[in-house]
This record gives structure tokens, sequence and C-alpha cells, in this order.
């Protein structure tokens, strides 16, 4: 008698990491014991986006006693957008949550994505909303970037969504698949590009108020990456306007 497939994995968490070695270790403790006592079925992959420091190493020795855990490598430092997209491309699971390293948002508020998202195939933590609740607040220029990033982004590509760049979203696997592949944007713009094209689709997207603490280890660059973003959504109608 053949022997029954295996069951679908039903979540698949893509975590980027760039010289993450201090912060990734506790990351995956914690998203494996919420894992374990929710009893879900699911796999972690961590894409190391060329790091310089022993992220790799921290995740490869962690995986050995967890084989939930798989570590994608980029091999150079590529952009967050495609470390998010080669995750999706590797993942197996039903439905698929992008989560950053330093957990900013719990991995808890992922029932509340499941919770609130009614029929739609993405549902994506938001900062933004009345019931939106920030524990720890950036500092003050940061917010006012963000929010001129936001009203950038609701003026010229996609109306109706207040916080587009919180990293902290859910897709619905084959959904997800056919988003990523037609991502042109490496860098943190992503989200935006990714939205844009679930709107042309006809996916609805709903937005949920999250937990957010800020992290003051962060990784972006206000200047540098906010000039980067600026001229990538600018360009994302162009791209996509077939």
């Amino acid at each position: 008698m053949p022997e029954a497939p295996p069951p679908q994995l039903t979540l698949s968490i893509v975590i980027p990491a760039y010289n993450e070695a201090e912060r990734i270790l506790p990351t995956l403790d914690r998203v494996l014991e919420w894992l374990d006592q929710e009893g879900r079925s699911a796999e972690i992959l961590v894409v190391d986006d060329g790091s310089t420091d022993d992220t790799c190493g921290v995740v490869r020795r962690r995986a050995e006693s967890d084989d939930r855990l798989r570590l994608l490598e980029n091999g150079e430092n590529r952009g967050k957008g495609y470390s998010v997209a080669h995750g999706v491309r590797e993942a197996s699971g039903q439905w698929i949550l992008f989560s950053d390293a330093d957990l900013s948002t719990p991995v808890e508020e992922l029932l509340k994505l499941e919770a609130g998202r009614g029929d739609a195939p993405i549902a994506i933590g938001s900062r933004a909303l009345p019931d939106s609740d920030l524990k720890k607040r950036q500092p003050f220029y940061r917010e006012m970037m963000g929010r001129s990033f936001n009203l950038l982004v609701q003026t010229l590509v996609f109306p109706g969504i207040k916080d587009t760049q919180c990293g902290f979203k859910l897709f619905r696997g084959d959904v997800a698949k056919e988003l990523f592949a037609r991502r042109t944007i490496d860098g943190f713009a992503f989200d935006v590009e990714v939205l844009f094209l679930a709107r042309k689709q006809g996916h609805r997207v709903s937005e949920i108020p999250v937990v957010w603490i800020n992290d003051e280890a962060s990784r972006v660059d206000p200047i540098r990456h906010s000039l980067k973003m600026f001229a990538d959504i600018v360009k994302v109608r162009g791209r996509h306007r077939s």
C-alpha cells in the first residue's frame, strides 16, 4: 500500500537577515517556542543577505537541533526585497508570513492578522491605525520621515493603506509566489511594489493594527535608504503600467 503524502505545512515564516548574529538566536528561540505552544505545522526560513558577521553560523548551529529551521543564502548583499522574495520562492507553507529579524512586531501578533483578514489573501500589520499599539516609538525625525513616505505612497501608488512598511505581513502561499515573482525592487520599498501588484491583480489587502516596539539598533539608514525608497516608489507605476 503506497504511503500517504506528508501533510502540507500550514505556515512558512520568512525572516530576512543581514548582520544579525547577535539578535537572530533569541528571535528564533522565541518563534519556535510560540510555534510549539500553538501546535503549528510550520517552517522558518532565514534568508542571509551577505552578512559579514556570524549570522549564518548562528542559524546553522541552531538548525542542527530543529529541522523546522532552514538557512538560505543570497551569497552577497542584494537587499531586503530580494531576500524576502528568495524566502517566498523556497517556502512550502499554505500561508507565508514575513517578519523582521528583530521581532519589532511580536510573532504572537500573527493571530491578529489571521483573525482580522476575513477572506482577504493578504493581511498586513500596521503601526498607523487607531488601535495600533506602539510600545516604544521611533525618534521624532524617523516618525516624520515615515509619515512623509506613507503620504507619498498614498498619493502616488497605494491610496487607502496607512502603513505599507511594517515588517509583518501574511500572504496566502500561492498569492505570495505570484506577486513576488513579478517584484523588481530589491530594496526596502519592495512592500509598496508587491502591494501595488496585489491591488492590480484584484487581491484584497486587510490592514490590521498590531503591537510594534522600536528597535534602536535598526539597520535602516534614515537618509540614504529613504532617498532610494522615494526614487523606487516613483518608478512603480511606470514599471507595471500594463
